[in-house]
């Protein structure tokens, strides 16, 4: 049977390692492009074995003394180092050479967070992008790399920076607008698209009026908006608190369709004052 192409491999290197009389008899290129064509000159007498090892890949070729050896364009396209040796009966020559990525942005990837936040959050939006060859090296040169933050209004933050091995990244504020804004970074001729998803902020100004409705006073909110004046969700909680001599009593109502609306008993010389989360409201005082 035949020994296992890794074997093999293992054999010739260990060979390499131990053949110290072995010639020089390779002419190899120091550097070539992912993908190029090139071709390996050999000095040998005869006929030889010629392997190259590299990043996910191993090549073979029978060659004969003298003829070079060509590889065509795509031949070798992994980025890294490769090993080259030449395997013949009367010794083994060894050479090296390195693959680098194509310099021309073929693709991206791009991690935009978070997907969801509040708006007008000062640097609240992270994107970062890695830029890859046609042959999926990550094209480690320095790349210009734009990243565009487009507002629901149509207000658009831009700004470039060049790749640091590989990767570009940057910090945007969140926009003062809700909604869906998009979140692109482009490179070259390729572009990657996310989707951030702005939400309104925390209230930032509540005002309650009261009119009586039988021995019930009616509370109610004008319109809650957060500082960018964007409608606060339906369901946050807005508390209503009534203190009046001898006692003390809360509700806690979610907005609905902007405002938040309770009835409480109307007690005589009562304060009522309106809350949600941090942001307090103005205060009433009913009866004497």
């Amino acid at each position: 049977m035949k020994p296992a192409l890794p074997l093999l491999l293992g054999s010739l290197i260990l060979a390499v390692m131990h053949a110290a009389h072995a010639q020089d008899t390779l002419s190899v290129p120091k550097s070539i492009k992912a993908g190029s064509a090139f071709a390996i000159q050999n000095a040998a007498s005869g006929e030889a074995t010629l392997y190259i090892v590299g990043p996910g890949q191993v090549l073979k070729r029978t060659v004969q003394s003298g003829i070079a050896t060509y590889f065509p364009a795509g031949s070798v396209y992994n980025a890294g180092h490769y090993v080259v040796i030449l395997a013949q009966a009367g010794g083994t020559s060894t050479g090296s050479f390195d693959v680098t990525p194509v310099n021309a942005p073929a693709s991206l990837s791009f991690l935009a967070k978070p997907s969801r936040l509040p708006v007008s959050l000062h640097d609240g939006i992270t994107g970062a992008a890695y830029v890859f060859d046609v042959y999926h090296n990550l094209i480690a040169t320095p790349t210009p790399v734009s990243f565009e933050l487009s507002s629901p209004t149509g207000a658009v933050q831009k700004q470039q920076v060049s790749t640091r091995a590989g990767a570009a990244w940057t910090q945007m504020d969140s926009t003062n607008q809700q909604g869906n804004s998009k979140f692109v970074a482009r490179a070259g001729e390729i572009s990657s698209t996310s989707i951030i998803r702005q939400v309104p902020g925390d209230p930032c100004e509540l005002k309650v009026s009261a009119q009586p409705s039988g021995q019930l006073l009616d509370l109610q909110t004008a319109p809650v908006r957060d500082c960018s004046g964007n409608a606060v969700p339906d369901g946050t909680i807005v508390t209503f608190t009534e203190t009046y001599p001898g006692g003390q009593s809360a509700v806690d109502v979610p907005l609905k369709r902007d405002i938040a609306e309770v009835k409480m008993p109307a007690h005589d010389g009562a304060t009522f004052t309106v809350a949600s989360g941090v942001t307090l409201g103005n205060q009433i005082r009913w009866g004497k």
